[in-house]
């Protein structure tokens, strides 16, 4: 059949052409719609179920919260884990699904069951989902920052929660935009308890009229003089005076009692879960962007990069929005360096084609066909969501070497049938009988060539058994391996016979004039003679070889996956359980001013606590400073980052804390 199949492609070569244009199109428009990303998404299908229950220590949370939620989870189809984390306050639920879930149909699932655990649960306890995100989608940090003096940090938070956070969240590709740090501005009401005895008045009483008295209703309407009124009550608080004169009772004479009469109404900040510094400078309020699953990375950072800098004017005199993490710089220079190295790879096997077979026409065929082979991988990439990350791109790189194999034997034998003919008939072939050289050339040897890139095709199929993390890691580049071997194969039956007839031309060198295959079949062959005499020495030597290998076998070490160096730091220390705020943001601002001192840092955004979204369940007693680098050509000469590191560690020193230097 793959004899039939070469013969009708060199019949039908314009329409193999033809195609073959279209394919690269194609796969051009595919390289450019590719998600961008530097690493493969290792998570597990998950929905996370966040609850505020405020004011109430973990035990409440965990009896009245966190286990009926967890209980009722336990029911959801296709569910492998369930796992919940009870907090000073919040409440947190994991549903860990199968490999392959639909995370949108895992979502709907979820809430399907989660409306039967609210009935569980603590009146006015209302539950959410988490956004539709994955456990790698921060992929943007940024702070506000007051360089006026004007504003301090519970207006910088206003600012974020009513201005930024809008405007940010209709990006495309944005989930949500969790804020960080700053204080959030509420009214509290200080009750006197001696007041309160006085009048012998409840505080469950003076909390009812100050939640009655903040509502706003309507009535019907009116209709005067041939004009119609609608009838409202307006009761919003707006102010500390609006507070101060709701009425609570009445005392015996019939005269209101005001709430202050018997509280003090203040303006203070909620309390907090969470701080963020930067610099060690004081305290700042940030923003995380969290994308989307499934997103591509590089466009929506250029998105929420080019939607900040239209924002920018419309924020207060003063208020800057500082860069605290960019993913994008990550991603750029992994993908960049590794097509680099495609490119250079590519160059290489060019190279070699070219002087193997001595003729340039020839090794034409071999470098034309080639990145068709990998567009073709790339438009399936595309088609099924795989990123193109270094995992994907490595792929690729694995498969380029052997891609060409078919090709060069193709092209070789059909230098042989045309030398035959030549001296045969004293003359090349021309026209039609030319093309039946070719066609007798391809079909000789182009099924076995066929089977034997399917071999080499087929030679990934057990990694795409692996399962969890593992699997996801691996499996983009067993994919786009075995799909640029798959592609390698059908153009060696379709398109390298065509390219063949059209590109050996002009006078075909003999092999035996090319320096390079006389010098190697000059060692080749007394090898070849020696091995063939004795063949049973042979075998037994290269059992030999295989047997030497057991001992470094065993003393290899292994990881699961080598440390990708980002270009930034996570600087992870852990501190004593107990941690309060104030030592909290202490200990932060301090430990960031030290880190800041250092030539090759950029930024340095600490955060310790949780910002305010589901995907982080951070507890006080966690510090997390993002440490951006500047570019390795500005550090100091001869410094590497593990130096670097070491000197970190050693500056960082504080009572309490264990330090922890992470990507």
């Amino acid at each position: 059949m793959l004899k039939h199949v070469i013969q009708w492609s060199i019949e039908n070569r314009f329409l193999v052409l033809m195609l073959s244009l279209l394919l690269s199109v194609w796969g051009v428009i595919s390289v450019f719609k590719t998600p961008l990303d530097a690493i493969p998404d290792l998570s597990d299908v998950q929905v996370i179920i966040k609850t505020s229950y405020a004011g109430q220590s973990p035990k409440v949370v965990e009896d009245q919260v966190t286990y009926p939620i967890t209980t009722t989870m336990l029911k959801v189809p296709r569910a492998t884990a369930v796992r919940g984390y009870s907090f000073f306050g919040d409440s947190y639920v994991y549903v860990i699904f199968e490999d392959g879930v639909d995370l949108y149909w895992a979502r709907a699932r979820v809430l399907e069951y989660l409306n039967q655990a609210a009935s569980q649960l603590p009146d006015g306890i209302q539950p959410t989902l988490g956004p539709d995100a994955t456990g790698v989608g921060w992929i943007y940090q940024y702070a506000l920052v007051d360089n006026s003096g004007q504003h301090d940090i519970s207006e910088l938070r206003s600012l974020q929660d009513w201005f930024l956070k809008f405007e940010l969240q209709t990006v495309e590709g944005v989930s949500e935009i969790a804020t960080v740090g700053g204080m959030v501005k509420q009214y509290q009401v200080v009750a006197d308890p001696e007041r309160l005895r006085a009048f012998n008045i409840p505080l469950s009483q003076l909390g009812a009229a100050i939640r009655n008295a903040n509502n706003e209703t309507g009535g019907s309407v009116l209709e005067i003089a041939e004009a119609e009124y609608m009838v409202r009550s307006q009761g919003y608080l707006g102010s500390v005076e609006d507070i101060e004169t709701v009425p609570v009772s009445v005392d015996k004479n019939g005269t209101p009692i005001l709430v202050r009469d018997l509280a003090r109404v203040d303006i203070g900040p909620e309390m907090r879960r969470g701080i963020a510094e930067l610099n060690g400078e004081g305290e700042v309020t940030g923003g995380i962007v969290i994308m989307r699953y499934g997103e591509n990375a590089q466009k929506v950072i250029q998105r929420v990069k080019a939607r900040i800098e239209e924002l920018k004017p419309g924020l207060p005199e003063g208020v800057d929005i500082v860069t605290t993490y960019d993913r994008s710089d990550l991603i750029h220079r992994a993908v960049s360096n590794l097509t680099v190295k495609l490119l250079e790879e590519f160059a290489i096997v060019a190279l070699v084609c070219l002087l193997f077979l001595f003729h340039v026409r020839s090794a034409l065929v071999a470098i034309v066909s080639l990145p068709l082979g990998i567009l073709v991988a790339f438009i399936i990439m595309q088609l099924q969501g795989i990123n193109a990350n270094i995992m994907s791109l490595g792929g690729i790189a694995i498969a380029i070497g052997a891609m060409v194999d078919a090709a060069i034997v193709m092209i070789e034998n059909a230098h042989k049938h045309l030398e035959r003919w030549q001296h045969k008939n004293g003359e090349p072939p021309h026209g039609k009988v030319r093309w039946q050289v070719i066609s007798h050339a391809a079909t000789e040897v182009g099924p076995a060539l066929f089977f034997s890139l399917m071999i080499i095709t087929l030679s990934f199929v057990p990694i795409f058994s692996l399962e969890a993390q593992e699997g996801r890691l691996f499996a983009p580049l067993a994919f786009t391996k075995t799909y640029a071997m798959a592609a390698a194969a059908i153009l060696s039956v379709t398109l390298v016979p065509v390219l063949m007839g059209f590109f050996i031309r002009g006078r075909i060198p003999d092999e035996t004039k090319n320096p390079i295959n006389k010098f190697l079949i000059a060692i080749y062959r007394p090898l070849l003679n020696v091995v063939l005499r004795f063949p049973v020495a042979t075998l037994l030597l290269a059992l030999l070889v295989m047997a030497s290998a057991v001992v470094p076998l065993s003393r290899l070490g292994s990881e699961f996956m080598p440390q990708l160096e980002e270009g930034d730091l996570l600087y992870m220390p852990t501190t004593l359980p107990g941690l309060s705020i104030g030592k909290a943001q202490e200990i932060l601002q301090q430990t960031d001013r030290l880190i800041r001192t250092f030539p090759e840092v950029e930024t340095v955004f600490g955060k310790i606590g949780r910002a305010d979204t589901a995907t982080d369940p951070a507890p006080l007693t966690m510090i997390e400073t993002t440490i951006r680098l500047k570019p390795k050509s500005e550090w100091r000469a001869g410094l590497e980052l593990d130096d670097l590191i070491a000197e970190m560690d050693k500056t960082v020193k504080f009572p309490g804390l264990t330090n922890a230097w992470v990507q």
